[in-house]
């Protein structure tokens, strides 16, 4: 039987291609559902991959589509256990999975520092899903914390050559923003452009971001390979506070400066970002600040630290 990994682009996505390998108790053949993007073909390059249509925040009708794609993908391949990290496009796979009596795990994003998702909560109400969450605090009623991708990593210490020495303007950034539509986030471009010397090289990954008055040149989507390795060569990694942001970052050994967007500015539907922030600066694996605070200082703090993988990252225990 086959195991089906469910999860939107983005933060989802990277957290689950961190998760599956550990965790206990399911098992492959593997196969993806996910968004068509640069991001999900590069990451999942080689796997088994059913693209379905696209799931904003709050987007009923877009959940509604995905019925009848997540009921041909489950009879097609003979699906025998759902796993996912969220978002919204979990939810027609958990309905139709549970109806057929399948094993279906749901893992809370670690976005969620304080309580589940809207998803979550939805999820929580169909019977027989195993549920996760990845912060101890707020496990209970139903939810279990068994550890958290976050787990995998853990403050290092800086090569030497490694970057622009310590002291000196950053030579090489790379800036991202994130690739959920309908937001922008200019408050951090603006700040960037008074703070980063105009001979840097920069690479800007825009998303919904309009960066058309900076005089800048803008991606909005960078294929993830592509994104990973300018953060391998960068001096500093700036990124807006989303769990794929900040764990692209860590893969290849940055200490990212992290910088939520707010939903007092309109720049997400929420202020789970600030949690995210918050959690990877208590860990000693990001440098967090807001976007009108941002200072040279949190530059260079981010620069002079380094994050490694553990060797022995602990195994996730379902059921």
């Amino acid at each position: 039987m086959t195991t089906l990994l469910v999860a939107s682009t983005g933060g989802h996505l990277k957290q689950l291609s961190q998760l599956y390998s550990r965790l206990e108790g399911v098992e492959g053949p593997f196969r993806w559902a996910t968004f068509d993007t640069p991001q999900s073909r590069s990451l999942l390059a080689g796997e088994e991959v059913d693209f379905v249509p696209f799931v904003g925040g709050r987007d009923p009708l877009n959940v509604g589509r995905n019925f009848a794609h997540a009921r041909r993908i489950l009879r097609q391949h003979e699906v025998g256990t759902l796993v996912s990290t969220g978002s919204a496009v979990a939810l027609p796979f958990f309905l139709i999975g549970r109806a057929r009596r399948l094993r279906c795990h749901y893992i809370e994003s670690a976005a969620r520092s304080e309580g589940p998702s809207l998803t979550g909560k939805l999820i929580s109400r169909v019977p027989g899903v195993h549920l996760y969450c990845q912060y101890p605090s707020w496990a209970g009623g139903g939810w279990r914390f068994r550890g958290s991708v976050f787990d995998a990593f853990e403050p290092g210490e800086r090569g030497a050559g490694e970057g622009a020495a310590v002291g000196e303007a950053p030579r090489k950034v790379v800036v991202t923003l994130g690739s959920y539509r309908g937001y922008g986030f200019p408050l951090l471009v603006e700040r960037l452009l008074e703070l980063l010397p105009a001979e840097a090289e920069v690479l800007w990954q825009t998303g919904d971001t309009d960066v058309s008055r900076f005089g800048i040149e803008g991606r909005e989507a960078i294929p993830e390979r592509e994104l990973t390795a300018a953060m391998a060569a960068a001096d500093v990694v700036v990124a807006h506070a989303g769990v794929g942001a900040a764990l692209a970052a860590f893969e290849v050994g940055k200490c990212p400066l992290l910088v939520p967007r707010r939903l007092s500015r309109e720049e997400h539907v929420d202020d789970h970002q600030i949690q995210i922030a918050g959690e990877l600066s208590r860990r000693g694996i990001a440098v967090a600040a807001e976007a009108p605070e941002l200072s040279a200082e949190h530059l260079a703090a981010a620069a002079a630290k380094a994050v490694v993988r553990r060797p022995d990252p602990p195994p996730i225990a379902t059921g």
